[in-house]
């Protein structure tokens, strides 16, 4: 068995246990600059699904494991970090969707529908630890939770999200992948293929993966016909416009419920999506789009970075029938969608796609010239009340260390504070890009400062 350990002789003559300090793998640690850029990304979601009027909540990281594997089996049952406490069996949370489950099934009596949460937080699965894979990480999720029924347009309104969220993090050109899974069902049923249903969504979900001659193979596997092999292929390819492929569906003259239901749905979205202002350019109808097997029963949802698309979905979702089923008897519809954020920065981070130049949150390093520091203490109380993040260095060095503290931080101010500068009331002030000084009022260096930021 491998130690993790190194013997350290110690003052008073006695070998000492080192522990190597390493982290888990498959969890992320970053350093300060690209932890700030992450915050930031974070932000930057968190504002935008504020904008639409989402309600933030927050749920344990561990629940009991009764409630929150009450409808996990296969692979999810496998994943899970499960422990026992005394006489608890108990679960770190998988996703964000089981523990909102809960937290509705719950709360029903106090909460106002239709009720648009979103939450962003950590969850747990044990994964095989790879490049880009992580047993910890943040998901950002919203969901709009409807009692007994919840408008269409709302799935139109998850898309207009998406939009605004990706041009806030301006990470490029990008495409909403839209489709609708009562079409799918429809199909299936049409070539007498419901049986099967979930293993064709399953196979054909990862066309773009595999190809096209691969798909075929595993659905002939299925021991469909020819005939309803090229037929589904035929069916997902169908090309053009967004308006052109509404148009093709309408033509394919499928008599059957689920379909036209679909279909009507469809067109209904892809209506509100331009009405919310999402450009034609920005979505498609892609109908091999199915997401999450049987979970997802109406509108789904991927996206992707048009020049990254190896990348993968960098953002997907749908709606559901029926969120807190195992909780509840009290039907709750919702539309809603995910980021994996961690995976999606590791990505970005791992391309040279996103970059920062900050080494610090502080705007301002007050270096004191004098042994009293209270006149630096002063100084930076009036800058913080004035929503300056402001950094005083305490310790006592040469004064080209303490401005080579500032510099490594890139902190953009530092102000000098002496002798001089008490009598005259007026503080030296350094921009550290430029290297100018300036001589300044405190009053006068909030409003410099607040005008930069």
């Amino acid at each position: 068995m491998e130690t993790h350990f190194s013997l350290q002789y110690g003052k008073k003559g006695k070998y000492m246990n080192k522990v190597d300090p390493r982290t888990l793998p498959g969890f992320m640690e970053l350093m300060p600059d690209k932890q700030i850029l992450f915050n930031q990304m974070k932000e930057k979601i968190q504002k935008t699904y504020e904008k639409y009027g989402f309600l933030p909540i927050d749920t344990p990281v561990i629940e009991s494991s009764k409630v929150l594997l009450a409808k996990a089996g296969g692979e999810t049952e496998k994943q899970v970090y499960s422990f026992t406490k005394g006489d608890s069996e108990l679960t770190l949370r998988f996703d964000l969707t089981v523990p909102l489950a809960k937290y509705v099934a719950e709360y029903q009596g106090q909460l106002s529908f239709p009720f648009r949460r979103y939450q962003i937080g950590k969850v747990y699965r044990g994964e095989r630890a790879q490049r880009g894979r992580y047993r910890e990480f943040y998901q950002c999720d919203i969901d709009i939770i409807g009692d007994g029924e919840l408008s269409i347009i709302n799935d139109a309104e998850i898309p207009s999200i998406i939009y605004d969220v990706f041009n806030e993090l301006d990470l490029g050109k990008f495409t909403i992948r839209i489709n609708n899974r009562k079409i799918l069902n429809g199909i299936f049923e049409y070539i007498d293929a419901k049986e099967v249903s979930q293993d064709i969504m399953r196979i054909i979900d990862k066309i773009e993966k595999i190809g096209e001659d691969k798909v075929k193979e595993e659905l002939e596997e299925l021991k469909l016909s020819k005939e309803n092999a090229e037929f589904i292929l035929n069916f997902i390819k169908i090309n053009g416009t967004t308006d052109e492929k509404l148009e093709a569906l309408s033509k394919l003259s499928v008599k059957n419920e689920n379909f036209v239901k679909g279909l009507e749905e469809l067109k209904e979205v892809v209506k509100y999506i331009r009405i919310f202002g999402v450009p034609d350019d920005c979505f498609m109808i892609d109908l091999s789009i199915a997401r999450g097997l049987d979970y997802y029963t109406g509108t789904v949802y991927e996206t992707f970075l048009d020049e990254y698309k190896s990348i993968g979905s960098v953002c997907s979702g749908g709606r559901y029938n029926d969120l807190a089923g195992f909780y509840t008897d009290r039907q709750l519809p919702g539309v809603g969608m995910s980021i994996g954020l961690t995976r999606l920065f590791f990505v970005l981070d791992d391309l040279g796609l996103i970059k920062t130049n900050k080494n610090s949150i502080s705007d301002i390093l007050i270096i004191s010239m004098i042994e009293d520091l209270g006149p630096s203490i002063e100084v930076a109380n009036k800058l913080r009340k004035a929503g300056i993040n402001t950094e005083i260095y305490f310790d006592n060095k040469k004064i080209k260390a303490k401005f080579k503290h500032a510099d490594k931080l890139k902190i953009p101010y530092v102000i000098a504070i002496g002798e001089d500068e008490i009598n005259s009331g007026k503080l030296t002030l350094k921009n550290m890009e430029t290297g100018e000084q300036e001589q300044k009022t405190v009053e006068e260096i909030i409003n410099l400062i607040k005008n930069k930021i």
